[in-house]
């Protein structure tokens, strides 16, 4: 819902039609609260502001009427959000666009997917996703609606970070995987280059994961015994060390927003090119204008978080035999792996 609320300034009314694109029912136990409070915290990629600027373009009804956002909600009154377009068809079309399929057969696939694809459509891309792709794949294949939420994609992971999925092609093979997911009993592990000189081998990293109050395309870390986010836990293993970045394997113990990268920013260590969360910043090094020089050619050679999904391994939900998949590094960490390597050996 963020992309209808940011984009009302630049909007002309032509035809005076109003169309709903979000209707909220209130609780009979509700609380008074303020309705921007309440909308920002039922909308993930929205901000206080955006629901306020809505507000103040009547935009925002209770009940029929437009009210401002300091309106105190009460207990059953209907809440919705009406635009001056028809709402986006989140219908999800067939795009014949390449795919990495590592493996297929009935139930499921496994892809490959390289940085820089989203993997479902929303927030403004909806158009050249992953499952996309995997709609036009298996438009043949009869069990197969990529509309169809019991289907289709059972994990996820970043936009910019690259690395293995399974797409489940029917619902009894969604149903059976995402509960091995739920009862983490699947293996997933990644390689990150992070701003970092660990003295320790391997570390453990445990703190709730929840949406960041202040920026709400960031999540942060909150105490593990807290009511606030969702319990998540990340091991890590140095593979190689290159004095002022660390290059690890993390291993999964759940499997969160953003799981990673924030916690490693919350231990100090954001991910190497990871804008959002502080990594295209120099955090570690010289100051001399030639160290600078040849970081920011290491993000050049790596323009996105150096992140990613290395291996995948589950019980296959029909024939009940392990599953284990590993994808090689691409091109673009590879790179930047082996630029670090000269850098430490002198060669720069």
């Amino acid at each position: 819902m963020a992309e209808y609320i940011e984009e009302i300034e630049e909007q002309d009314d032509e035809t005076g039609l109003l169309y709903e694109h979000l209707r909220i029912v209130v609780d009979r136990g509700q609380e008074p609260m303020r309705i921007d409070r309440f909308m920002t915290e039922r909308l993930q990629h929205s901000s206080r502001n955006r629901i306020q600027k809505a507000a103040e373009a009547g935009f925002v009804q209770v009940n029929g009427r437009s009210v401002k956002s300091n309106y105190k909600i009460r207990p059953e009154d209907i809440i919705t959000l009406m635009l001056d377009r028809p709402r986006h068809d989140n219908t999800i079309a067939a795009e014949d666009i390449p795919l990495d399929v590592v493996y297929e057969d009935n139930d499921l696939m496994v892809v490959d997917k390289p940085a820089g694809m989203v993997v479902h459509p929303g927030a403004g891309n909806f158009h050249g996703t992953l499952i996309n792709a995997v709609a036009w794949h298996l438009k043949d294949f009869p069990s197969f609606d990529a509309n169809d939420p019991e289907v289709g994609l059972v994990h996820r992971i970043d936009k910019d970070t690259s690395g293995l999925l399974v797409v489940a092609k029917t619902a009894e093979a969604k149903r059976k995987l995402g509960l091995q997911f739920f009862n983490k009993t699947t293996h997933r592990s990644y390689n990150a280059l992070v701003w970092a000189n660990f003295t320790e081998d391997e570390g453990r990293i445990e703190g709730n994961i929840g949406r960041d109050p202040k920026d709400r395309l960031r999540m942060t870390v909150f105490p593990a015994n807290s009511e606030v986010g969702k319990p998540a836990v990340t091991h890590y293993r140095v593979l190689e060390r290159f004095g002022y970045v660390t290059f690890l394997e993390c291993i999964l113990e759940t499997g969160r927003t953003h799981q990673i990268r924030a916690h490693m920013k919350h231990i100090g260590h954001p991910m190497f090119g990871d804008e959002r969360y502080g990594g295209t910043e120099i955090l570690r090094g010289e100051r001399s204008s030639s160290y600078k020089a040849y970081i920011h050619n290491c993000f050049k050679l790596c323009p996105r978080q150096a992140l990613h999904a290395r291996t995948l391994g589950f019980v296959h939900p029909s024939t009940g035999r392990q599953m284990d998949f590993t994808s090689p590094m691409p091109q673009d960490m590879e790179l930047l792996l082996d630029k670090w390597r000269s850098y430490i050996k002198g060669i720069g």
